[in-house]
């Protein structure tokens, strides 16, 4: 039965992604849509995964549909942890996935050892956005989209690049320049490492806010099992608390706090037990 379950999830999480975008009309009711499947299917019934594309298709379908969202669907490595148990196996098949360009990863700002995973069409989509929103404010240089796409995200794989080989890379496409460079960043799609001026990361375009929320987001939800006197909760009640700090629902927080080791789960008979692990 729950075999069945997983397969019909990852056949719904197949056909999200050929679903054209349709006009805002559209939009919302597939928000209501999946803001009435999160209140049907729990977190617990999809917790555990044997394969990390599988479980990399369902939190995909099951990412929070933001107001004015603007971010194609996102999974953080530490969610794949608290769902994939075997964490070396996660680590490979990544490594597998990006190699084979189904996918692509990208180190946050966060504060911790932080990693998005982004589908590549998904992250090509999100680059096009970008692309038809400076090219309406009449931006020079943007080019070097194209370039970027063709030369740069087609060879280089990983989640960095040095200036010298993404300015060799640019050049295949023509003649690169300190501007175009500069176009990339204030696009949101290269940021410079703070360690080496000289290193790029590669970026999710208009994360920013989500990066924002997900940080508070995790200090909430905290601070909540904090307050109680086991420090603990089921999972059912909280599954139905509403965010103040964080436009992400609390499955996707739930999902990145186990699987980074500050939270647990334990099983009852009356349901899943979240707890907060101690530092002591």
């Amino acid at each position: 039965m729950e075999r069945c379950r997983k397969l019909e999830l990852v056949s719904t999480a197949q056909s999200m992604e050929n679903f054209p975008e349709s006009s805002s009309k559209g939009t919302k009711r597939r928000r209501d849509e999946d803001s009435d499947a999160g209140n049907t299917f729990s977190l617990e019934d999809d917790l555990s995964f044997t394969d990390t594309l599988v479980a990399l298709r369902i939190m995909r379908a099951q990412f929070p549909l933001i107001n004015k969202g603007s971010v194609e669907p996102f999974i953080l490595k530490s969610q794949l942890y608290s769902s994939v148990k075997d964490r070396t196996q996660v680590d490979r098949e990544l490594e597998s996935l990006r190699r084979d360009k189904v996918l692509r990863l990208f180190k946050l700002n966060t504060g911790q050892d932080d990693h998005a995973v982004m589908f590549l069409d998904d992250y090509l989509n999100q680059i096009d956005r970008v692309v038809k929103r400076m090219e309406g404010k009449k931006v020079k240089d943007c080019e070097v989209f194209g370039w970027l796409k063709t030369h740069v995200l087609d060879s280089k794989l990983e989640t960095g690049i040095e200036h010298q080989e993404l300015c060799s890379l640019l050049s295949l496409g023509g003649k690169v320049k300190d501007s175009h460079i500069s176009v990339l960043i204030n696009a949101g799609i290269l940021t410079r490492q703070l360690i080496d001026p000289n290193m790029y990361w590669f970026a999710i375009p208009n994360i920013g806010s989500l990066l924002k929320g997900l940080v508070q987001g995790r200090k909430e939800i905290i601070s909540l099992l904090s307050r109680r006197r086991y420090k603990e909760m089921m999972l059912a009640s909280l599954e139905k608390k509403r965010l103040r700090m964080s436009p992400l629902d609390v499955r996707f927080h739930l999902r990145d706090l186990i699987g980074s080791g500050h939270l647990r789960t334990d099983q009852t008979p009356t349901g899943l037990i979240i707890r907060r692990v101690s530092k002591d």
